[in-house]
């Protein structure tokens, strides 16, 4: 059993800013994900979507955020497992206030800390399929995809892409100038995305270079092995129409699977840890929660929220670590040692 500062449990944005912070510190993390890379639902399920709202970087993709999160923890001692999910907490060496905790991963590997970080964005998570579609999966890497891991495989494509939220809107958008022909399918002519989105979608319609197809919701997909179209049914009429397409993508959000979260005796609340915003501490000693699995009055489900949370959290960390200590707390900019490790030059 591996002795560590921090196990962080989910290697998404905040998880590998855990590191940073914790690094920072001089503590030293372990990071357990499920998934073969680090980068959670940004590098799975849309690594080319843009993200806007990281201060101080006015454009990136998903995947060049996690590429930069990874070059930033460099400097610092960490250890990556991936392709195993956390089974099993326990707690040992108990006492009123500082708990340790035994973590076993689903291949066996046992690690001790007194800090664990729960940092697995909305969970396990499975992208709804179409309703009321037998086995739409038969049809994937044939025509169906439920997200975008390369812009490039819509290429000069007939495309019809389903759903209402902020990533059917989003990729709408992007991807119009790169297909050979894109619908937007949708069950009312009201969509749930950012307002921005919506009217750089509209104004895409009007150049004709998105078909708007409302309110309509599939019916069936047409082709043998692989995907040649869809009928569609108008929402209102019930009436029928079948349209053209090779590439089909179904945005139509995901399904949340806290998976053994559910046995580890942690308060929930609608899927969600409520926490204690002073720490971002959970009911039990030692177990923090960051990110979108946590809950709190005010909570907005962004990464730069999780970065804050995080940041506060690694300070109690420390404090657990070190009780009756001073965190010492100091300015990057003056940390002399840090930028020894990047080898910045003074």
């Amino acid at each position: 059993m591996k002795e560590v500062d921090i196990v962080v449990i989910g290697a998404g944005p905040v998880g590998l800013f855990t590191v940073f912070e914790a690094g920072l510190l001089g503590l030293n993390c372990v990071l357990i994900d499920n998934l073969d890379k680090p980068g959670g639902q940004c590098a799975e399920l849309y690594p080319d979507k843009p993200i806007y709202d990281i201060p101080g970087v006015p454009f990136q993709t998903a995947q060049e955020l996690v590429d930069a999160l990874i070059k930033q923890i460099e400097p610092f001692d960490y250890e990556l497992v991936l392709n195993e999910r956390v089974d099993e907490i326990k707690s040992i060496d108990a006492d009123d206030k500082n708990t340790s905790w035994e973590v076993t991963t689903s291949e066996k590997k046992s690690f001790k800390s007194k800090n664990i970080f729960i940092a697995a964005g909305a969970g396990a998570f499975e992208a709804r399929r179409p309703p009321n579609i037998n086995n739409p999966d038969k049809f994937i890497n044939s025509g169906v995809s439920y997200a975008v891991r390369s812009k490039d495989n819509f290429k000069n494509k007939d495309l019809i892409i389903f759903g209402g939220g902020d990533s059917a809107l989003d990729w709408s958008v992007e991807l119009a100038p790169i297909v050979k022909s894109l619908c937007l399918v949708h069950r009312r002519d009201a969509f749930r995305g950012a307002p921005h989105t919506e009217k750089k979608m509209r104004e895409l319609v009007a150049e004709a270079k998105i078909n708007l197809l409302t309110p309509y919701v599939i019916d069936k997909i047409i082709g043998n092995d692989e995907v040649t179209g869809v009928s569609l049914k108008n929402f209102d009429t019930g009436d029928i129409k079948e349209h053209e397409a090779n590439e089909l993508l179904f945005l139509f959000g995901l399904n949340k699977k806290l998976g053994p979260i559910l046995e580890w005796g942690i308060d929930l609340k609608d899927k969600k840890i409520p926490v204690n915003t002073s720490t971002y501490s959970t009911n039990r000693d030692g177990i923090f929660a960051v990110g979108d699995i946590n809950d709190y009055e005010g909570k907005l489900d962004l990464i730069l929220c999780g970065f804050h949370e995080t940041t506060i959290a690694v300070q109690e960390a420390y404090r657990r670590i070190n009780p009756g200590q001073r965190v010492p707390f100091g300015y990057t900019t003056s940390n002399s040692k840090l930028q020894a490790k990047l080898g910045v030059k003074s």
